[in-house]
């Protein structure tokens, strides 16, 4: 048994790791899936880090790949996710994003959900998620390092470039990346495969 802290990304919330967190229940596994901060201005990496509980396992999706060098774990895994200190040039899949809005204080929002569940790849029979979204204030950090990581790259990701996935895994992390037939969101695509995966990192 082993326990897993399993982090969001832009937008999101401990929701989206329901059919996961079942998955590795089911194995025995104590799992905690947080909601982080992200619609408040003031909060940075150490608030998010705060959130989330130390485990054997801690996994950031998207842009919780920003946030999980800062949390205590045996394992580090960088599921699509995004890298801090490496910028947002080139990372993102042309239009991506390009329905997303700004609020009056800075934050981004998808005014229509279902723009946002195409853009985040949510399974058609998971698109109802996408009501739950929230808006997601500014937020990057600086590099951190981790003793042990994983990379886990999505090769059919239309949001943040499978290519770039392995060059972050690659040339910032020093790693092997493992790959997984699936979109941004293998969390509700395929949480079968991806627990497996993560099982095997314990």
């Amino acid at each position: 048994m082993a326990s897993f802290s399993l982090v969001h990304g832009a937008w999101g919330g401990g929701w989206c790791w329901d059919l996961l967190r079942t998955e590795l229940e089911e194995h025995g596994h104590v799992v905690h899936t947080p909601d982080l901060p992200c619609e408040d201005l003031t909060a940075g990496v150490a608030e998010y880090a705060a959130a989330v509980p130390a485990a054997d396992v801690v996994v950031g999706w998207s842009l919780g790949g920003v946030t999980i060098p800062s949390v205590a774990a045996d394992t580090h895994v960088f599921l699509t996710a995004l890298v801090a200190g490496t910028g947002w040039d080139g990372v993102f899949v042309p239009g991506f994003g390009d329905t997303r809005l700004r609020d009056e204080l800075g934050r981004s929002y998808y005014p229509d959900p279902a723009d946002a569940a195409r853009d985040l790849q949510f399974p058609p029979e998971h698109t109802h998620l996408a009501h739950k979204l929230r808006r997601q204030a500014p937020y990057d950090g600086a590099p951190g390092q981790v003793e042990r990581a994983a990379y886990i790259v999505c090769t059919r990701d239309a949001a943040i470039r499978p290519d770039w996935q392995r060059h972050l895994a690659g040339d910032v992390l020093g790693l092997e990346p493992l790959e997984l037939d699936a979109g941004h969101s293998p969390m509700l695509e395929c949480p079968r495969e991806l627990a497996v995966l993560l099982e095997a990192l314990v």
